[in-house]
């Protein structure tokens, strides 16, 4: 070998002996630097992907504000309870805290893996959270979790259509109103009339604007009347919805003035959740429940009579055809959760819908029955089994209350923080319908009473005999609470008995 190459070869064994050695040093500086590194860190698990960008954000922000480093993870919400069971036995990497939907707290509470918060400052009570969601993290008087976001369901209806309504009527009532003074006046002059004739050629041609014109009514104060009309034309009762329904001349290209999902029960609920109890307000006690009763028979009569008049069929409607049916003029008025404000806005934007929209309250049944729809509240939990649970505390606490008004912007998540106000106002109208909604049941011993509750909805949306059905619903839940068989009393509504007599006196 020439002298070079050995000059070369031995400077390559050089060169590699110093990359190793750089190598060996930066690996044990990273070593030392994970044994000494004593930075605070917490893992919270989520199961919503929508949360990921708002989640991250957040943890940088009280990284910078409080020093600790949080790591959000991204799970799989099948067996999320398993899981992090499983996780807390590893000695690395355990969820300190976790996002879940309120009806898991009874199994989590019992497993420790939900703990009571710290709640010293009564942060989670009336002063920041509607009742409902206190309702809805309180298990055995204890909070166990902060209310996050919440999901719940509110009437919708396609404004525009109700704008035309309302322009229409106040026209015909300003029109009647001037025959009235025509008829109690002299003939107007024939240079009004002139006037009259030249004011409608300058008028702008708007809708409803010339007609407007002729009653002295401009077009700011015409748009003015219509806006407080509008109000006035929703339906408070689905007595008076059937009442609208037979006397609106629908545009032609409506097929149906109310339509909703009704093979779902989170759609169904109201119409006998205010009439029902599955387990007190807090949905904790399994000695409240009280499903069959002549108040919830009386309901669900209601809702088998409206079959005939709407003549749904349960096996071929769900949410998103309903929905697209509105986004098309094809429906005036449904029932819809809280992420149809963005599901709309989005259409808009992109063309594919072209109505104006609003949200309302659920109609009452009748005057003096009410309704009661039912909430989902997501909130934050601390795991027991955690280390750092003051910790895990503190940036729950940071999630569900510093920065509450974050989180629709970056989510499309509704904080269930009833202080904050959102610059669309339809989205709190949904505030006002989760305030009075009854939370999803917690109690284990009923975990199946909603796909109970929706069979049975299904049986009398097809003609069932109601009080049956009912009775059987609440046998089916009362022998699995109390392990053994029940049977309930039958009851029958009093004028039910009568129209018997009657018919058989005839």
């Amino acid at each position: 070998m020439s002298l070079s190459k050995r000059i070369i070869s031995a400077l390559l064994v050089a060169v590699m002996g110093i990359c190793a050695l750089f190598v060996g040093i930066y690996a044990r500086q990273e070593e030392e630097k994970n044994i000494f590194d004593n930075t605070t860190t917490l893992h919270i698990w989520y199961t919503d992907e929508a949360l990921t960008d708002h989640l991250g954000s957040m943890a940088v922000k009280y990284n910078e504000q409080y020093g600790v480093r949080v790591i959000p993870v991204l799970q799989s919400g099948l067996e999320l309870l398993e899981k992090i069971n499983e996780a807390s036995y590893m000695e690395d990497n355990i969820p300190d805290l976790f996002i879940a939907t309120n009806d898991i707290i009874e199994k989590a509470y019992l497993s420790g893996l939900a703990i009571p918060v710290d709640n010293s400052d009564g942060a989670v009570g009336l002063l920041n959270f509607p009742e409902s969601a206190v309702n809805a993290v309180t298990y055995k008087q204890e909070i166990i979790g902060y209310p996050f976001y919440y999901e719940t369901s509110a009437l919708l209806y396609n404004k525009t259509y109700l704008k035309d309504l309302a322009e229409k009527n106040i026209l015909a009532e300003l029109k009647a109103e001037a025959e009235e003074e025509k008829a109690a006046a002299e003939e107007a002059s024939e240079e009004e009339a002139t006037a009259t004739e030249q004011s409608e050629e300058e008028a702008s041609g708007e809708p409803g604007q010339t007609e407007a014109a002729e009653f002295g009514i401009s077009a700011g104060e015409l748009e003015k009347m219509v806006e407080e009309k509008i109000p006035t034309l929703i339906p408070t009762t689905f007595e008076k919805l059937l009442e609208f329904a037979d006397n609106y001349d629908a545009p032609e290209n409506v097929e149906a003035v109310f339509k909703w999902d009704v093979a779902d029960i989170f759609f169904n609920y109201f119409f006998a959740g205010n009439y029902i109890d599955a387990g007190g307000v807090c949905g904790d006690n399994v000695n409240a429940v009280d499903l069959y009763n002549e108040k919830a028979i009386r309901a669900l009569k209601v809702y088998q009579k409206l079959s005939d008049y709407f003549a749904i069929d349960a096996a071929n409607v769900d949410y998103n055809s309903v929905i697209q049916e509105f986004m098309e003029g094809k429906v005036v008025m449904t029932t819809a959760t809280t992420d149809i404000i963005g599901k709309l806005e989005t259409a808009k934007e992109n063309g594919e819908f072209s109505f104006e929209y609003g949200i309302a309250t659920i109609p009452r049944l009748t005057e003096e029955m009410e309704t009661k729809g039912m909430s989902v509240t997501n909130a934050i939990y601390i795991n027991g089994y955690s280390a750092l649970r003051a910790e895990a505390n503190s940036f729950a606490k940071f999630l569900a209350l510093e920065h509450a008004g974050d989180l629709y912007e970056a989510t499309g998540k509704v904080t269930a923080n009833k202080n904050i106000l959102h610059q669309n106002k339809d989205l709190n109208m949904f505030m006002n319908e989760y305030q009075d909604s009854a939370p999803i049941p917690k109690l284990m011993a009923t975990s199946n009473l909603l796909i109970k509750m929706e069979i049975m909805f299904d049986r009398i949306w097809e003609g069932a005999e109601v009080s049956a059905q009912l009775k059987q619903l609440s046998e089916e839940m009362m022998t699995q609470i109390t392990g053994q068989p029940y049977e309930e009393k039958y009851i029958q509504l009093q004028e039910e008995s009568q129209e018997y007599i009657d018919y058989y006196q005839d």
